[in-house]
């Protein structure tokens, strides 16, 4: 992971590029399953992909795809856009599944 990660009202969160937002340059990234080395492009996908790993839908906010793991204190929280599933959203849940999903570069 490259940026740099910030504090602000008691939350951390990573920027990536911070001197550089949405400029021409900037790297997009995509989510990959790893065993199948499958792009998640879209949210039937990753769906498909996290069910099979355990994870339930929660229904708990109308605004949010939600995925929590009975075993496990996790909530995967989404955007319902899936054009608003940013890399930060990525990292969420490659850290919740370890070996299992990678953020690359596209």
């Amino acid at each position: 992971m490259s940026g740099v990660w910030v504090f602000k009202d008691g939350v951390v969160r990573l920027v990536e590029n911070p001197g550089e937002r949405h400029g021409s340059n900037a790297r997009q990234k995509v989510l990959v399953h790893v065993p199948s080395n499958e792009v998640i492009t879209s949210y039937a996908v990753l769906k498909t992909k996290l069910l099979s790993l355990g994870w339930e839908r929660y229904y708990d906010d109308p605004n949010l795809l939600q995925f929590h793991k009975r075993s496990t204190v996790h909530l995967i929280s989404l955007p319902k856009n899936f054009n608003k599933f940013k890399s930060i959203h990525m990292y969420d849940i490659v850290v919740k599944n370890r070996n299992e999903f990678e953020v690359r570069d596209v």
